[in-house]
């Protein structure tokens, strides 16, 4: 799989990771556990271990299952929520089975700062889950480029879409930057100029309203107009 995003430096990152399948768990553990710049602090089975170890650790990251004890449907997401909420400087990368769109809208609500959303089948990629939690850690954000194209599909199907106003090529270039992309991987992905991909991204902020603000905040405000979420995502 190609990468979707760009390393700026390898840093040593301190992880919890949680998942009540034990397999799962032993076998994740195992891929983290041999990765260099990953420190593995605590491995945990559901959400109660889960926040005593974030409260102990104080971990740079967490991968979590979205689906766990005791009901097995959106735990995961509450706990990323609550771990932003009360240890800020703590990233959340939530791991997901299949594509569940209600619940990237729930996790992104109030923001994508901190926060990833990746497939389960990115695991067998460990640099891809390694780059998640690095980005995650440094504040950002790392969606996963099939969630990010099952959620544009899904907005630019809506009326209201402030994405409507944009072009076919305009809308692949917005799902780039959604997925984390840089302009220059954006243009070997799109096999496109990066003089071509910098005109679209301008050409993106200006329909969204978004001239008047720094690069990497135009970045992720055209993300959060992306996802809706800026105005909450409560159209499910």
């Amino acid at each position: 799989m190609a990468a979707w995003g760009a390393y700026s430096g390898r840093m040593t990152v301190r992880v919890v990771f949680a998942d009540d399948n034990y397999l799962v768990r032993e076998g994740v553990a195992g891929l983290l556990g041999r990765v260099e710049g990953i420190d593995l602090v605590a491995v945990v089975a559901d959400p109660a271990s889960l926040h005593r170890a974030v409260a102990e650790h104080h971990p740079d990251a967490v991968l979590t299952d979205i689906r766990m004890p005791p009901s097995f449907t959106n735990e995961g997401i509450e706990a990323a929520k609550r771990i932003r909420a009360e240890h800020p400087s703590t990233g959340v990368v939530v791991l997901s089975q299949h594509i569940e769109e209600d619940y990237a809208f729930e996790l992104l609500a109030d923001g994508v700062a901190g926060l990833g959303y990746l497939l389960k089948e990115r695991v067998s990629e460990v640099d891809d889950v390694v780059r998640a939690l690095e980005d995650v850690a440094r504040g950002g954000s790392a969606l996963d480029p099939i969630v990010v194209e099952a959620l544009m599909d899904r907005k630019t199907r809506e009326s209201s879409s402030p994405l409507l106003g944009l072009t076919p090529r305009e809308l692949e270039v917005l799902q780039e930057l959604a997925a984390g992309r840089s302009n220059s991987a954006t243009a070997k992905s799109l096999f496109m100029s990066e003089r071509a991909v910098e005109k679209h991204v301008g050409a993106v902020f200006q329909k969204l309203g978004l001239v008047n603000e720094s690069e990497v905040n135009r970045r992720v405000s055209a993300v959060l107009a992306f996802l809706q979420v800026n105005g909450g995502a409560s159209t499910h």
